[in-house]
């Protein structure tokens, strides 16, 4: 028997307990101890009902997604028998319910579909989320889940991987009793009722489905889920069930789950899952560092940026104190806070009442009064060295000893502004992507004196704020922008050499990026990148070509959404209209400079942009301002739009080839010049014939 579950007995009813901990996995071992459990249980006169339940905090999470990863790589075969067992469950000839606390995830709502009944606790919750790792449920997910829920209740649930709570599962029919108190008393109670009576089996129920509700879900499915395979997958799954017997709608459904665990997308989705767990370890920095108090934060300038970075914690529930420097910015932003919340609260995010209390715990002010006494202070002016640094020497002298000094600048570095202090242990980097209170990254900059404990406190905050905190080096741009300049800088070479600025952008987006490169830029505002261009110009080497177009719409006063023309002109909902003036001025600027004009296509669109970003976070991860490749995709799923189902940028190139990235990369230097120049690192690796993730 294995340790993982056991059999007890209460009377005539049998406790199968997993005890797979933390969150009752099924991993090699629990599918086998089930087995060996439903054997015993069908063997023994004695019992005549079981009820099978989940010890600690819940029933079964789902998979152990590690095996999914042995599968593809041909180290295991495990996994194929587990649809054998939920059939071995369904027929035994002894009632078996299934107690739900916690969750009951993927394989763990494919496992207690097979029961005959299912109770849960009010505040269980239950799932099918495998798209979001690329794959649809193995194990006759979609085929159960249509039967008791209902088509379109089961096609949702499979296509969004969205979970239900227990109350929705009871009145969809997933769920046959919630139980209140002790869930073990409550499901042997309803075990006892159910000895004698004939024991249900969800895969003879039918599930009848027609057209048009899954014409609809392919056509919702391909814009929510652009490009994706799983969501279509789970569809044509679902329809199986609406017209096939069980048994060949499972084959269906098993042919599906193969073609997409094996596919890159499912790869670069499950590298994802476990990055994101990932990056939350530091190497030189133990879980005994202590992790300081934060319960109440200053934030200087309530403009975009810093209003959105207020709403963060207030949304955690610690006061805010919001700096600006006259009362009409204040009230603008302020302004700007209640409408956005406000639009939370139509779309049923939040609650008038949630608002009310989130508004009460940003407290504007326009002086440095109450700074002395927060635990942190995060800096989010304009982007300028001088006025950082005069804001932080203000600082120096008003926040107490030990309070967490941090910048939101998004280039500068932390050691020049940790210089105008006298406790540059306590300076640290924020930088927070806008909008600041959506945006899921948050970029933590160590600098040179950063104390661990500051670090660690802020990667412990980042989670309380709702943010995914990467840990990165302090060089100009940090990670995200650093490697956005070359992405940006091949895009807009592009256009001054015969693309236009729409073709660009529909090249990225349909490749999967969230937006388009120069559309990016006319959000965040154009200005922006030529501020901090022009304060870095000395910093540039002589005679390399630069991009010309961008900072001659900046001299004309066009920044992009923000005054309703960049790029593209901004309709008064800021809808983006190509503008052909723009076009004209481009080619006429472009004769102007001797770059030719040729035709372009979407492939070498995509190539050149992509694989800059490649090589300079090869020179990044080399140098040591990302600690893993995984930290640089981490930044670009999260922080810039990067289709998940690519795994990131560098996950991406190790799909690829690195041999054939280099290649490239090297054919792009021998056209276009030593901007080109392949990383060393990706030379190395792609001559070595390896990975940047190995």
């Amino acid at each position: 028997m294995s340790d993982l579950v056991k059999l007890t007995r209460e009377g005539a009813i049998g406790i199968i307990t997993i005890h797979n901990p933390p969150v009752n996995a099924l991993s090699p071992g629990v599918p086998e101890g089930i087995d060996e459990c439903i054997d015993e249980l069908t063997a023994d006169d004695s019992l005549k009902a079981a009820v099978m339940i989940g010890s600690g905090r819940t029933f079964v999470a789902g998979a152990d997604i590690k095996e999914f990863g042995k599968i593809t790589s041909g180290q295991t075969k495990r996994g194929v028998a587990f649809l054998p067992l939920l059939l071995k469950i369904e027929d035994c000839p002894k009632p078996v319910v299934m107690a739900i606390h916690g969750t009951a995830f993927g394989g763990g709502l494919e496992l207690a579909m097979a029961g005959h009944y299912r109770v849960a606790v009010a505040s269980a919750q239950v799932g099918q989320p495998e798209v979001k790792l690329g794959i649809i449920p193995g194990a006759a997910g979609t085929q159960r889940l249509p039967r008791l829920a209902g088509v379109a209740k089961g096609l949702e649930m499979c296509v969004d991987g969205n979970p239900v709570k227990a109350t929705q599962a009871h009145e969809l029919g997933i769920v046959d009793a919630i139980i209140d108190g002790d869930l073990l008393a409550g499901a042997v109670a309803f075990a006892r009722e159910a000895i004698g009576k004939p024991a249900p089996k969800t895969r003879q129920r039918n599930a009848a489905g027609n057209e048009s509700v899954f014409a609809a879900a392919r056509e919702s499915a391909r814009k929510k889920y652009r490009n994706m395979l799983a969501p279509q997958a789970a569809i044509d799954a679902v329809e199986a069930a609406s017209k096939l017997p069980f048994d060949q709608g499972c084959e269906v459904e098993a042919r599906l789950f193969q073609q997409c665990l094996f596919s890159d997308q499912s790869k670069g989705m499950i590298h994802v899952f476990f990055g994101e767990r990932e990056i939350a370890k530091v190497p030189d920095i133990g879980k005994d560092t202590p992790v300081l108090p934060v319960n109440s934060v200053a934030v200087i300038g309530a403009g975009t940026m810093g209003g959105g970075i207020a709403m963060n914690f207030a949304n955690a529930g610690i006061p805010v104190l919001l700096k600006e420097s006259d009362q009409a910015a204040l009230d603008r932003g302020l302004s700007v806070i209640r409408k956005n919340y406000d639009t939370s609260a139509k779309k049923g995010r939040f609650t008038p009442e949630q608002v009310e209390q989130r508004m009460a715990l940003i407290r504007p002010t326009l002086t440095y009064d109450g700074f002395e006494s927060v635990d942190m202070v995060v800096e989010a002016v304009f982007e300028g060295m001088a006025l950082k640094k005069q804001v932080f020497g203000e600082l120096d002298k008003i926040a107490k000893p030990g309070a967490i000094l941090a910048s939101n600048t998004s280039t500068l570095s932390i050691d020049e502004i940790a210089s105008a202090t006298s406790r540059p242990e306590s300076v640290i980097g924020t930088h927070f992507f806008s909008p600041a209170n959506v945006m899921k990254l948050l970029e933590i900059v160590r600098g040179r004196q950063s104390g661990k404990d500051v670090i660690h406190t802020c990667m412990q905050l980042s989670k309380k704020i709702g943010k995914v905190g990467v840990l990165v080096g302090n060089c100009r741009g940090f990670v995200g922008n650093r490697m956005f300049g070359p992405y940006r800088r091949e895009a807009q070479f592009l256009v001054e050499e015969g693309a236009s600025v729409e073709a660009v952008d529909k090249a990225l987006y349909d490749w999967g990026m969230a937006m388009g490169p120069l559309a990016t830029g006319d959000l965040a505002g154009l200005d922006v990148g030529w501020r901090i261009r022009k304060e870095y110009a000395h910093l540039e080497k002589p005679g390399i070509r630069q991009p010309i177009a961008e900072d001659r719409l900046c001299e004309m006063g066009r920044y992009g959404q923000k005054t309703g023309a960049g790029w593209y002109e901004y309709d008064e909902n800021r809808r983006a209209v190509p503008d052909p003036e723009v076009a004209a001025m481009v080619r006429q600027w472009a004769a102007d400079a001797g770059i030719p004009q040729r035709e372009i296509t979407a492939e070498e669109i995509v190539e050149r942009c992509v694989y800059a970003l490649v090589n300079e976070g090869a020179r990044i991860l080399e140098e040591g301002f990302a600690m893993r490749s995984v930290d640089i995709d981490m930044v670009y799923v999260f922080g810039y739009g990067f289709p998940a189902y690519r795994g990131g940028p560098m996950f991406y190139a190790d799909t690829v080839g690195l041999n054939e990235v280099y290649g490239r990369v090297r054919g792009l230097e021998a056209q276009h010049g030593e901007l080109w120049e392949p990383a060393p690192l990706l030379k190395r690796l792609a001559e070595e014939g390896k990975t940047f993730r190995a």
